[in-house]
């Protein structure tokens, strides 16, 4: 299983290492079976994060051809006062800190990545994954009207109203659709996609090194509809 973890301008770090570690290891422990590297959209790149300025090196260019899966961060930027808005366009603009996050998600709509992650998403050999506001970046594309998907508390609003049937879960598998909640989930996301994809033997051995327990059930659309309870 080969991971493409997407940087862009503002991205949250949180979101990107945390699942980049986990997959790492998971790839020492199953003696390479699982290899990820960071990738950009414009290719080998230092790529500033909304946080404090951090940055992280893309080493190639997001491939949609490449089986395995390609996974989306969230932005981290500011969530704003309640009633406050935006002093320019969601999309418009140079990349600044303290943004807004919706405004950061917003200018990923201005490159080649929707339609990056558009043919990815029509490539069966590829499953798509996101954590926190990754999904939003999906959905803002009009990538994933009914489909089940979820994001951070705050964004689930957000997520509905462009057509997501949206679970309040920490990690949803819609198939080819690997959406987590809130930033500390990418730990859970990917230990789920080491569990699903390589095996529970691979996961629980990460799961230990990290000294970390997965929170919650995974949502799936498989087995019974529930009755009110």
């Amino acid at each position: 299983m080969h991971v493409q973890i997407v940087l862009f301008d503002g991205f949250d770090p949180l979101d990107v290492i945390a699942p980049y570690e986990v997959l790492y290891a998971g790839g020492t422990a199953s003696a390479g079976t699982v290899s990820v590297e960071l990738v950009s959209v414009e290719g080998s790149r230092e790529v500033i994060s909304g946080t404090g300025g951090l940055a992280l090196r893309a080493t190639a260019m997001l491939d949609p051809d490449r089986a395995g899966v390609i996974l989306i961060p969230g932005a981290s930027g500011r969530v704003g006062e309640p009633g406050e808005v935006p002093d320019q366009v969601v999309g418009e603009g140079e990349w600044c800190r303290d943004e807004f996050i919706p405004v950061l998600l917003g200018r990923t709509l201005t490159t080649e990545l929707p339609a990056l992650l558009a043919a990815a998403m029509d490539n069966p050999e590829v499953t798509v994954a996101a954590v926190c506001g990754g999904s939003l970046v999906l959905a803002m594309a009009g990538l994933l009207e009914n489909r089940y998907a979820t994001t951070h508390h705050l964004g689930l609003d957000m997520l509905d109203a462009t057509g997501v049937h949206v679970v309040d879960a920490r990690v949803v598998d819609d198939g080819d659709l690997v959406t987590g909640a809130g930033v500390t989930s990418g730990l859970d996301l990917g230990l789920y996609l080491l569990e699903r994809e390589v095996g529970p033997r691979i996961a629980h051995a990460v799961e230990r090194l990290f000294a970390h327990e997965r929170r919650g059930t995974v949502w799936s659309r498989r087995g019974p509809e529930p009755a009110a309870l």
